[in-house]
């Protein structure tokens, strides 16, 4: 990084040297006079322009730069103003000429560095509420990870406690070993889904039918929907292609899946759909007839760790932004008719299908 600055650093000194230069071969007639010969209206042109050096180094380098340019620029002109072949008049305007030379600096270098301290603190500002965020989150996460994992943990010690006691029958004893096998099962389902999070896998995109996702996710969501009592039904288009990760959009099905399974009641249904809505995007829904979501959790859904829910770590709609996201997608509460919610995914389609 301080390599760039310094080659930028270089370009600019180079640059405001340059124009320095122009601007004293114009005012010895060096440059203009070979064309036009001598004229007064050279030396108003030079006049002129030799604010913009000025200007373009107040403005590189702030009240300094500008003063160190204004400096220059009279230095070089000093011989020809003592030169002694001016009248005081003429004489007495190139001092106040001068005098305006380092008005500009002063002027615009004050501006410039007025601006750069601003956008300073406003970095340092956002910075600090980037960190502020940051923090924030490593103590929702913790307190998400204590609340997810001290529940089972309390199950298996006193699980434990039970299988351990004497007066334990054999009976018991396979009961309460189950529940600490599932305990454990639920504890590392909740510390794998923080990790999901906080440290995802990176994508390895292919050419995938989307249709073939979502049939091989409903197969397998099928025995889970079966015990809580909900039929999953998908109506998917042939040769939906997009460029994605499949195991991550597996991934996004199976939590909108089980989010719509648990806000289903027993005998209800889900409906999932795949389709390409133009020549560029495709779409997969998930629509229940469940609850709904209330307005009031529709602006927060996506939120890390946020949930309504009795159980449940808040991070299932915020993986599946997540994943979407980086596929160039996007995710989105729809509006329905009835009760129950609709999550819409819109997926770039593969050149295959353009």
């Amino acid at each position: 990084m301080s390599m760039t600055v310094t080659t930028d650093n270089k370009v600019k000194i180079v640059s405001v040297a340059g124009l320095i230069g122009l601007t004293v071969g114009i005012h010895y007639g060096w440059l203009l006079e070979p064309l036009f010969g001598e004229s007064h209206w050279i030396h108003a042109i030079h006049g002129r322009f030799c604010y913009i050096p000025i200007v373009v180094a107040a403005t590189f380098f702030g009240m300094r730069g500008g003063l160190w340019a204004a400096a220059a620029i009279s230095a070089l002109v000093m011989p020809f103003v003592l030169s002694g072949e001016h009248t005081d008049h003429n004489l007495a305007g190139e001092i106040v000429e001068i005098l305006f030379y380092f008005a500009i600096a002063i002027l615009t270098g004050a501006l410039t560095d007025r601006e750069r301290i601003s956008r300073r603190r406003h970095e340092q500002a956002q910075l600090q509420l980037e960190r502020s965020h940051k923090l924030s989150m490593v103590g929702r996460m913790a307190a998400g990870v204590a609340h997810e994992i001290k529940n089972p943990l309390a199950s298996i010690k006193g699980g434990v406690e039970i299988i351990c006691s004497d007066s334990t029958g054999n009976d018991e004893r396979q009961e309460f070993r189950d529940i600490v096998g599932s305990e454990i099962k639920r504890i590392d389902g909740t510390v794998q889904e923080f990790l999901d999070f906080a440290r995802p896998r990176e994508s390895q995109p292919e050419e995938i039918d989307l249709s073939e996702v979502v049939a091989a996710g409903v197969r397998q969501i099928e025995s889970q929907a079966s015990s809580a009592g909900v039929t999953v039904a998908h109506i998917s288009g042939s040769g939906v292609v997009v460029s994605a990760d499949r195991e991550k959009i597996h991934q996004v099905l199976l939590n909108l899946l089980l989010n719509a399974i648990d806000a289903s009641v027993k005998g209800g249904k889900i409906n999932v759909n795949v389709s390409a809505v133009n020549d560029s995007a495709a779409t997969m829904t998930v629509r229940d007839f469940g609850q709904g979501v209330n307005s009031a959790d529709s602006e927060r859904i996506f939120e890390p760790f946020y949930t309504s829910k009795t159980k449940g770590s808040g991070l299932g709609l915020a993986i599946v932004k997540s994943i979407v996201e980086s596929h160039q997608g996007t995710v989105e509460l729809g509006t329905v008719s009835g009760p129950g919610a609709l999550f819409r995914v819109t997926l770039p389609l593969s050149k295959v299908n353009r």
